[in-house]
This record gives C-alpha cells, sequence and structure tokens, in this order.
C-alpha cells in the first residue's frame, strides 16, 4: 500500500521537475481520499481471480483476488455518454505510452485537442501517464484504456474522455498483476 505523504510529496516533485507541456499544474499537492487508495477489501460480486472490475458509479476499479476479496484502486471515469461498458480483454500494455487524441474527441473540442492530433510521444507529460492497458473486444481495440495520469486530482471524478484514469503509483502496480489477456468488466 502507498502512504499518503508519499504520494502527496511524488505529486508535489512531479509537477514541479515536470514543466509539463500537456500537464495540468497543481497549485498545491492533491491530497487522496484514503478510500481512492489501493486496499484488500470485501466484495459482494464474483469473478474470477485476476478478472478487472470496473464501478464508474463509485470510481473504482477491483481485482478480484479470490471468492470475496478484491484489490480495489481509485479511479477517474467518463464523463456521462463517454464511457466504455460491458466486457472487454486487455489486448497491450504499454510502459510510457505515446497518445494521440480520437477523432470524436477533435470533433468535441478542437480547440483543446486539435494541436495534438499527430500524437504526444510518451513521458511524464502525457496524458496517459506512466502505463496503459488497452482494452479490446472482439479482437479489436476499442480505443478505451485503463492509464495513468497527468491530472491526479480526477481520482474519484466523472471527467475524462471515457477512459478510465489512476495514479501513476496505482497503475504502475496494477499493470505488474495482469497480462495480456485479462478479462475487463465495466459496470454500467
Amino acid at each position: 500500500m502507498i502512504d499518503r505523504r508519499v504520494f502527496v510529496l511524488s505529486v508535489a516533485v512531479f509537477l514541479a521537475v515536470s514543466g509539463a507541456a500537456y500537464a495540468h499544474p497543481v497549485k498545491k499537492p492533491v491530497e487522496l481520499d484514503p478510500r481512492f487508495m489501493p486496499q484488500l477489501v470485501d466484495i459482494s460480486f464474483e469473478y474470477e481471480a485476476g478478472t478487472l472490475v470496473v464501478d464508474p458509479k463509485n470510481r473504482f476499479l477491483y481485482l478480484a483476488e479470490g471468492p470475496g476479496t478484491a484489490r480495489r484502486y481509485g479511479v477517474g471515469v467518463g464523463r456521462a455518454g463517454l464511457s466504455f461498458t460491458g466486457s472487454a480483454v486487455v489486448g497491450r500494455k504499454a510502459k510510457w505510452p505515446s497518445w494521440r487524441p480520437t477523432k470524436n474527441m477533435i470533433r468535441r473540442d478542437p480547440q483543446k485537442y486539435a494541436k495534438y492530433a499527430d500524437g504526444v510521444p510518451g513521458g511524464p507529460t502525457n496524458p496517459l501517464g506512466s502505463r496503459a492497458l488497452y482494452l479490446y473486444r472482439d479482437g479489436r481495440d476499442t480505443l478505451y484504456r485503463i492509464h495513468g495520469t497527468t491530472e491526479p486530482s480526477s481520482i474519484g471524478k466523472a471527467v475524462s474522455n471515457g477512459c478510465i484514469r489512476m495514479l501513476n503509483e496505482h497503475v504502475e502496480d496494477l499493470f505488474e498483476r495482469v497480462s495480456v489477456g485479462t478479462k475487463v468488466v465495466v459496470l454500467e
């Protein structure tokens, strides 16, 4: 489990060092609500161990670990009408992934996204953060991701363009625990 003081310090150092081109500077370190810190919890739903279950309504991602238990992480999720639901699999994993806004993102907000149409290379200023799990359905990329973020204050909120955001430290932990082919269920 990550100590909250270490997280606050790591966010402050990241923001001070990055001078991020895309990152949104935060005036003071973000203090994450303790319920959004990774923790083992009892669960009432049953999924095979290793399955990822995302509960967008409550802003949690669960990694089922066995009967009645899961590792829970806090997440930021898609705004109303932009989120993914249903089943998928992790079709690909990437460390320090590159990012390109989708055509729909550019169409919805060209002033914000058109300048990134050629993509943003992986690194600390990239909106996908330090790790990404690419969600596939029927062998095709859904364009939805479970990924890190340059906006730690978005955890626990519905603010993204549909993807599932996690703190970089948390998605790095999850990245090491799952493999390509892992089943993902995103609840309605």
